[in-house]
């Protein structure tokens, strides 16, 4: 069995507040339809947990092999499954954009051992599990094509609405870090929370929030993003958004 991954952009994305060294936000996440790593489990006899795919980091570095071990500490069928079984993930989401491609492979493979090993966790558990390793896995675990997502990442509430065509770009020579991203945007750019706003544009659709508004007024992390990597100026064109803190820019295709 095979499960689509799908990539997210962040319509906007604000800051609302702290909670300790976690950023708290507003955000409204649609996923990316036409944009998805593939993910399945191939019979393999394996000494360890083994994945396949085209992967920057080590496997314990691994977001899937992440959720693994918190799986199997409660599952032990899961652990003997993973002797005879590997994970093999076809890559298209690019890393490091902003995208979720992490995130979206650890909710797929939550939800797909759920299933192939019939455990019958409800969402609900796998979001918790998901959200202990991943900040962006909850929305991925509901399987919502649009939500209004806050707190750290934890509040996932489905907005239906219409899908914005959307097209990405991801340059492949900028590479943002999340963490310094939001430690930049702590150090100058508190002052700038807009909370007002923040509310406002979680009732608004996506294509209104589109039309209406302007890139660096959506996304928070785009002005630190920009003075970190100022590259990214170049792409920041009229009808360009930036999707979270990495370095996708999107557009609407009848934009």
């Amino acid at each position: 069995m095979t499960i689509k991954s799908y990539a997210k952009v962040n319509i906007f994305l604000k800051i609302v507040g702290l909670r300790g060294s976690y950023h708290e936000i507003n955000s409204r996440f649609m996923i990316v339809p036409n944009l998805y790593d593939l993910l399945e489990f191939k019979p393999k006899d394996c000494d360890d947990f083994t994945i396949e795919g085209d992967f920057s980091c080590p496997t314990t570095s691994n977001i899937i092999y992440k959720v693994y071990r918190l799986l199997k500490e409660e599952y032990p069928k899961v652990e003997i499954f993973f002797k005879t079984h590997k994970v093999v993930v076809e890559k298209n989401i690019p890393e490091f954009a902003g995208l979720g491609g992490g995130s979206s492979n650890g909710a797929a493979f939550l939800n797909l051992t759920n299933k192939v090993l019939n455990l019958n966790i409800s969402h609900d558990k796998l979001a918790d599990i998901g959200s202990q390793v991943g900040s962006d896995i909850p929305f991925f675990i509901y399987g919502y094509k649009s939500a209004n997502v806050s707190g750290v990442g934890e509040i996932v509430k489905e907005f239906k609405e219409e899908l914005v065509d959307i097209e990405t770009f991801t340059p492949s020579n900028i590479k943002p870090s999340t963490k310094d991203v939001y430690a930049r945007y702590r150090d100058s750019f508190l002052d700038n929370m807009d909370k007002e706003l923040s509310s406002k544009l979680l009732k608004q659709t996506s294509h209104d929030i589109l039309n209406k508004y302007q890139p660096n007024t959506l996304n928070d992390l785009l002005a630190p993003c920009l003075k970190l990597y100022p590259d990214l100026n170049s792409y920041i064109k009229e009808g360009s958004f930036l999707s979270g803190s990495g370095s996708t820019v999107f557009r609407r295709r009848d934009g």
